[in-house]
């Protein structure tokens, strides 16, 4: 399906945004409210359903959004964003989470540790949204508002939340109240806050990993090092060692397989299929250089994966190609950040038998 056609979706800051209003409102008016209009960073004029809005006995009002992540692989579409609204008698606003939403508990994050995990931007938004609704009566009265989401630590358990220090809940999020499906910006920010925690937490090895089972291997090299060091990179393998440079990491290694390795080893740290395919022509010359007949070269010149000229090869009794892939790729990925860090690269098979290691003498 092509990037254009792809349906956008809506942030859980928006949501609770909507939640809030819709409570307030009903708060103010004593009147169920259906639906709400309300501006986001990057939409106007959005309009939310509620999926419920109910009065309590002891004057709370509660109101909730159902999730649409639109056409994004979000654990938290359908997902129900509440937002409860209660009158106080000191003239304050609060804005607090209940149930469902996770509490930072490690520094590095954009909200203190101790508080929910309601990001800067949905805080401003909320805020603004019931100050909107309540009007003149916040002269008078306090409000007091609680986002909460059902089930939200059982979703939460199937992000990075846990792994940020995040507990309890899942968090509230967006910049621009807009979900753009297989965001390659969202990717990259989830990285650099990864990391940013990991590093304000004391970790200066990281270990970027390109994928699941690349990152069960490391772990398993590593037992030693906490579970915050280690960081799927994905395909963003570039923008991952920029930010490791940024944040001063003395230490990085890179996780991978043949496939994505062969690519590293050439300088080509953006490794999705879209920026080229493997170079079966520079896996030939590597292969010529650890001793590969002419005959065998144009085997691999030939060959249909990086897979396929692992068995060329080894069927040629040579060996050798993963250690040089390695060397080269951590060679090159130091250049490539400046030599800011010490970089050493592993390379398993998909059964984890590692078959190369290269870069810094890695004391494990």
């Amino acid at each position: 399906m092509a990037q254009k056609n792809l349906r956008e979706g809506y942030t859980t800051g928006a949501c609770a945004t909507a939640a809030t209003a819709a409570a307030v409102r009903a708060l103010v008016s004593g009147k169920p409210v259906a639906a709400v209009t309300i501006d986001l960073p990057a939409r106007k004029n959005v309009v939310f359903q509620m999926a419920r809005c109910e009065f309590s006995e002891s004057g709370r009002v509660r109101c909730g959004v159902i999730k649409d992540a639109g056409d994004d692989p979000d654990v938290t579409h359908g997902a129900e964003i509440q937002a409860t609204a209660e009158w106080l008698s000191a003239p304050k606003l609060v804005i607090t989470g209940g149930a469902g939403v996770g509490t930072v508990t490690k520094p590095g994050l954009p909200v203190p540790v101790g508080e929910p995990a309601i990001n800067p931007v949905p805080r401003r938004m909320i805020e603004a949204a019931a100050r909107a609704e309540a009007g003149h009566r916040l002269e008078s009265q306090g409000l007091k508002i609680t986002i909460s989401v059902p089930n939200g630590e059982k979703i939460a358990a199937e992000t990075y939340n846990p792994r940020l220090g995040i507990l309890g809940g899942i968090s509230i999020l967006g910049t621009t109240g807009i979900v753009k499906p297989y965001s390659v910006s969202a990717y990259r920010a989830s990285i650099y806050v990864e990391m940013k925690v990991a590093v304000a937490n004391g970790a200066s090895h990281m270990v970027f990993t390109t994928g699941n089972r690349s990152e069960s291997y490391a772990r398993a090299y590593y037992p030693h090092l906490p579970e915050m060091a280690f960081l799927q990179v994905g395909d963003h393998l570039d923008y991952a060692l920029k930010q490791a440079r940024r944040l001063k990491v003395s230490r990085v290694t890179i996780s991978t397989m043949v496939g994505k390795l062969s690519k590293m080893a050439q300088g080509r740290f953006q490794t999705h299929v879209s920026g080229g395919s493997i170079d079966h022509n520079f896996l030939a010359a590597v292969a010529a250089d650890i001793g590969a007949s002419a005959e065998i070269a144009a085997q691999v010149r030939g060959a249909n994966t990086a897979r396929h000229t692992q068995v060329i090869l080894r069927k040629a009794g040579i060996s050798g190609l993963e250690p040089e892939l390695a060397r080269r790729a951590a060679e090159k990925a130091r250049h490539f950040a400046g030599g800011a860090f010490a970089v050493n690269v592993l390379c398993f098979d998909i059964h984890g038998e590692l078959l190369g290691t290269g870069g810094t003498t890695d004391d494990n």
